[in-house]
């Protein structure tokens, strides 16, 4: 059986949080922060090759009223230039909350404080809440 995963983006202007699942799609695990500069294309392209992605999931900021924010037309944009460069899959989902409940799930299974601080560790976990 081929494996084939999912891999969920948590955008942010100078962090992307990525997260892929198992091979079965089962379980959702955070794998890594990439800087948003010139060398993500690369970097991503490698993940993606590396752990045989299909789709992409996409987090997308909306307002609490249900609203598009302005970080998402950022985001549309980001997906935008994504498809141009990929054959895969791409779709958004509603990533409202996510921060918050990978901040909760730091809390609860990182101990130590200074590793909290590290901003990447939120990114892919909010990555890892999205998918």
């Amino acid at each position: 059986m081929k494996e084939e995963r999912t891999l969920a983006i948590d955008f942010g202007s100078k962090r992307i949080g990525i997260a892929i699942t198992d091979p079965l799609n089962m379980f959702a695990y955070p794998l890594t922060t990439l800087s948003n500069d010139s060398a993500f294309i690369e970097k991503f392209k490698k993940i993606l090759t590396e752990y045989s992605v299909v789709r992409i999931i996409v987090g997308m900021p909306y307002k609490e009223s249900g609203e598009e924010s302005v970080t998402g037309k950022v985001v549309l944009e980001f997906v935008e230039s994504l498809k141009k460069q990929l054959t895969l899959e791409i779709i958004l989902v509603d990533e409202r909350y996510s921060s918050e409940i990978a901040k909760q799930r730091i809390i609860e299974s990182v101990p130590s404080k200074k590793k909290r601080r590290d901003k990447s560790l939120l990114d892919k976990n909010a990555a890892a809440v999205i998918l």
